[in-house]
């Protein structure tokens, strides 16, 4: 009896897997030349499921037993459709003939408009309908992508080229594939814009453990829209072809038309009619009767000002889900690339299929816009069978290669080899950018600080070093947690002041807790509006010096995080003994007959007297924002929420409370502010704006170092904020009262420079500034700046006017590091 039912649970597990049993038709598709076709696509007639040839033009496509119409495609190339009877493995090659588009029905007459423009036009006044569609939709996405280094020198910049591409596993003449990953997603759509990816398997070469940053999502493309907005490849949107005012920005040629499984199909050209436009070259095919995009062949070139990359191409195809609709069933991105004797090349393509029109969707599933994590990782078996797109051989090699160097690679006796190897330092770590020491098995990390950054000069302290050590160690790699601690001794040689500073974070759940404590000179403006290498260079090259100290001896306890989504907060208190210091040198390299310097008191320059006695403070301060948005991606090392959509919206309290260990102070501030970075106005650049207003209430006792500070600049090098003055005074206009300030900066994109042929391939980028400040002693207090900015560089030209009619005018540099 046993027997019979372990022999039925047999049979009843294997029958459906015999009857199931997939074969392989594989083969390549090729020209009239007998040339492979890169990426040709081969689907069953009819379906959505379906696979694309390699770069080789290999295909591989796993089916059932059965009877099959093949329809074999490329854009540029003629349909093939191939029946075939499915009973064992088999290989079936195809050549497909370069498609010819015909003229012989059309009238084109001398100076006349071209016919593609009536095509276009119909486009046009389709395009709303089709990007409205469908309103939600599921589909399964295998995305593929390789980079490649074309040539590369030996040595730059001291940087042993040749020995990092040999340790890399690339071959003696510095070429080979540096990224290869594979990775399949479940994608869900809702309209109008909310995504939902799970990346459910993924590989990686050369790392056996590590999961794919391939997405779905930065894959999509819709030329459906009136722009594409690419962040980082372009400062600018790019017109679509068939956007709204597309015909501003386009010429357009019909090359001809032909027939597609009864579809016509009208193959156009479209031009840019200004090289400097951010618009694309190459075809569009379009249907005829429904006027939808049918496939592209589309490409950009560094002319259009685009960065990173020498060319873009994109090549789309569509296909019909069902009678009605047509989804994408590929997409691909193809760039090359270099500088500094560096070229690269490579692509990104996906492959659709399993479209679902009506789909059962949880709009809170949204919340979440993409999971990778990690335990996705599959053998070669699964993607030997899995994989739309067949491995080349050169692919195949790197997988196998790479992956003995990733076992390598973790062993404790490699990363401790590594380790050796990198914590060295040269005199420029000492001198410049300081000494890290790290234990990656361990995972830990040790930072000494340079010479650069400790030894510092100004009129309190004179000569002065502060010098500091951190340490930290990744306790969690899944959320990315760690311990950190840090150290500073400081000692000034005019003053004779020695301090030291210590502190610690922590790591609790999703927040963080810290503690430092120490004796410490600081700014008198929280806000360290000037850093203590440019006012030393100011001190003793310029005889101005902007830094105003005082002594604060302190312990603190901090504790922040995000509470839930969008809300976050944090909590703050700190007991603190302060102590105004007086001037101690007036030493400068030059302007010793030219210029005087200040004293340390900013409100009375010219007086070197105390500007507040020395006191205790205990404050509290709580601050909470929310932001309006619960999405997030969720990946191995945790949720990284995203920004929203909405402006974010802060409020902070901090009591100043008398008689707690000593502390003299007693007043409250309540303080609101609304901010927004980012806002992208499409063709016209992008907007961020800040708003804050503030009030201290029942101030019994308070003292300068309580005041509301301001970011303001004084000097002609600064680091660009958004919510920084221009040109106010650091220290002058601080204030124990009321307050409203605002900042709106607007970055156009290269809206205007592009237009200009002298400055269209410096890729600048036009500023505008607007700051106000008002307080009790500052009333309606103005800025005004205008600038261009190209990479990190900032030039800007600054006015301000106040009621006082106090106007000032000033060129500032900004530099963003």
């Amino acid at each position: 009896m046993k027997l019979t039912l372990l022999l039925l649970l047999f049979f009843g597990l294997n029958i459906p897997a015999f009857s199931q049993q997939q074969f392989s038709i594989s083969g390549k598709i090729t020209d009239e030349h007998n040339k492979p076709i890169p990426f040709a696509s081969v689907y069953i007639k009819n379906t959505t499921k379906g696979a694309s040839a390699n770069s080789d033009g290999a295909y591989r496509l796993q089916l059932g037993a059965g009877k099959y119409e093949l329809q074999f495609k490329a854009v540029g190339y003629g349909q093939q459709s191939r029946q075939i009877t499915v009973t064992d493995n088999q290989v079936t090659n195809i050549s497909l003939q370069t498609e010819t588009y015909q003229l012989k029905d059309i009238a084109i007459h001398a100076g006349g408009e071209d016919p593609a423009y009536a095509i276009i036009r119909k486009a046009i006044k389709k395009r709303k309908a089709y990007l409205n569609e469908v309103k939600a939709y599921t589909c399964d996405i295998y995305i593929k992508g390789l980079q490649k280094l074309l040539a590369a020198p030996k040595k730059f910049m001291g940087f042993d080229v040749q020995k990092a591409t040999s340790e890399a596993g690339l071959d003696s003449t510095r070429t080979g594939i540096v990224y290869l990953s594979e990775s399949e997603s479940k994608y869900s759509y809702m309209r109008p814009d909310l995504v939902h990816e799970v990346q459910v398997s993924s590989k990686v070469s050369g790392y056996n453990r590590a999961f794919s940053f391939n997405r779905a999502s930065d894959m999509q493309v819709n030329f459906y829209q009136n722009f594409e907005s690419w962040k980082g490849l372009s400062n600018r949107p790019l017109v679509s072809p068939i956007a709204e005012n597309a015909l501003f920005y386009y010429n357009y040629k019909l090359i001809g038309i032909t027939i597609e499984n009864g579809e016509t199909i009208n193959k156009i050209m479209v031009t840019p009619k200004r090289g400097y436009d951010p618009c694309f070259e190459g075809y569009i095919y379009i249907l005829d009767d429904s006027w939808r995009i049918a496939a592209l062949q589309l490409f950009i070139t560094k002319k259009s000002n685009i960065n990173f990359v020498d060319t873009l191409k994109i090549n789309q195809q569509f296909y019909p889900v069902n009678n009605e609709v047509w989804m994408p069933a590929t997409i691909k991105f193809e760039f090359t690339g270099g500088v500094f004797g560096f070229k690269l090349g490579g692509y990104f393509i996906s492959v659709y299929k399993n479209y679902d029109l009506a789909p059962v969707l949880n709009k809170k599933d949204f919340q979440e816009r993409i999971n990778i994590t990690k335990g996705h990782d599959k053998d070669s078996v699964y993607w030997a069978q899995a994989r739309p797109i067949p491995l080349t051989q050169e692919e195949k090699t790197d997988y196998e290669v790479k992956g003995k160097l990733a076992i390598k690679r973790e062993s404790k006796q490699y990363l401790d080899s590594l380790d050796k190897a990198n914590n060295t330092f040269k005199l420029t770590n000492i001198l410049l950018t300081g000494i890290d020491t790290r234990n990656r098995y361990k995972k830990e990390y040790f930072h000494y600080s340079s010479v650069l950054n400790s030894v510092l000069y100004n009129t309190v302290e004179g000569l002065a070093v502060n010098y500091g050590v951190s340490f930290t160690k990744m306790t969690d790699t899944v959320d990315s947690r760690y311990i950190a601690v840090s150290a500073r001794v400081r000692y000034g040689f005019g003053n004779h002041l020695f301090g030291g500073v210590a502190g610690v974070s922590l790591p609790v759940k999703q927040m963080t807790l810290s503690f430092n404590a120490g004796s410490d000179v600081t700014d008198l403006n929280g806000q360290q509006p000037v850093s203590t290498l440019i006012n030393s260079v100011y001190t003793l090259f310029r005889r101005e010096n902007f830094q105003k100290l005082y002594q604060k001896q302190f312990a603190s306890v901090s504790f922040f995080g995000r509470i839930a989504g969008g809300w976050q907060a944090s909590a703050y208190t700190e007991w603190a003994n302060r102590k105004w210091l007086p001037n101690t040198t007036s030493y400068s390299f030059f302007g010793k007959n030219d210029r005087q310097f200040t004293s340390n008191n900013p409100l009375l320059p010219t007086q070197d007297v105390p500007l507040f006695p020395e006191n205790q403070s205990f404050k509290v301060s709580l601050r909470t924002s929310y932001d309006f948005s619960n999405r997030y991606e969720t990946y191995p090392f945790g949720r990284r929420y995203l920004p929203s959509k909405y402006p974010t919206i802060g409020i902070n309290y901090t009591k100043a409370i008398s008689g707690v260990f000593g502390s003299d102070v007693d007043y409250s501030q309540l303080s609101a502010d609304i901010s927004k970075s980012d806002i992208d106005l499409g063709f016209y650049g992008r907007t961020s704006f800040f708003i804050g207003a503030g009030k201290f209430i029942n101030v019994n006792k308070i003292y300068y170092p309580d005041f509301k500070q301001f970011d303001g600049n004084q000097i002609a090098v600064y680091k660009p904020s958004f919510n920084r003055f221009l040109l106010l005074d650091y220290y002058n206009f601080s204030t124990p009262d009321k307050y409203l300030e605002g900042h709106l900066e607007h970055n156009f994109s290269g809206f205007i420079t592009n237009k200009i042929p002298i400055l269209r391939n410096l890729k600048l980028q036009e500023i505008i500034d607007i700051n106000y400040l008002s307080t009790p002693a500052l009333k309606n207090y103005t800025e005004l700046g205008f600038g261009l900015q190209r990479g990190v560089i900032r030039v800007m030209y600054g006015r301000s006017y106040n009621t006082s009619s106090n106007i000032r005018n000033a060129l500032r540099v900004g530099i963003s590091f």
